[in-house]
């Protein structure tokens, strides 16, 4: 909830969808269960992972993401509170694009979420789905 509240504070202009745990960020990228219409579940241009989600946590839903064709180009960002070393380097050896450790502070997600819509909607080029 904190970051959605930061997405709002910073202004993203992007559309924003957000899902409740692992088993239904995957349903909404494969388009299965609930999803299964284009328009419920439009690609992301990236994805905000948090390592500790229910039911599938992020380190099992980024194994999928990055096994499957169809979804691995799609920028993952890991925004987490996990700081063991183990998780980074398990991240980005599962594909992961950055790795990003939640700061403490309201306004510190603020400006993260600042950074991110800058860096991955204006300034690099990524492939259209």
């Amino acid at each position: 909830m904190l970051a959605a509240d930061a997405l709002q504070e910073g202004r993203l202009a992007n559309d924003i969808r957000f899902v409740e745990d692992g088993e239904e960020l995957i349903e909404y990228l494969q388009r299965a269960g609930r999803y299964t219409e284009a328009e419920l579940a439009p690609r992301p241009g990236m994805i905000l992972l948090d390592l500790n989600m229910p039911r599938m946590d992020g380190r099992e839903a980024l194994k999928v993401i990055k096994s499957d064709p169809e979804l691995r180009r799609i920028p993952v960002i890991v925004l987490t509170t996990s700081k063991a070393e183990e998780d980074i380097y398990r991240s980005y050896d599962l594909g992961v694009n950055s790795f990003i450790i939640k700061p403490v502070t309201f306004d510190g997600l603020v400006n993260i979420m600042r950074v991110l819509e800058a860096y991955w909607f204006e300034i690099v080029e990524i492939p259209s789905t």
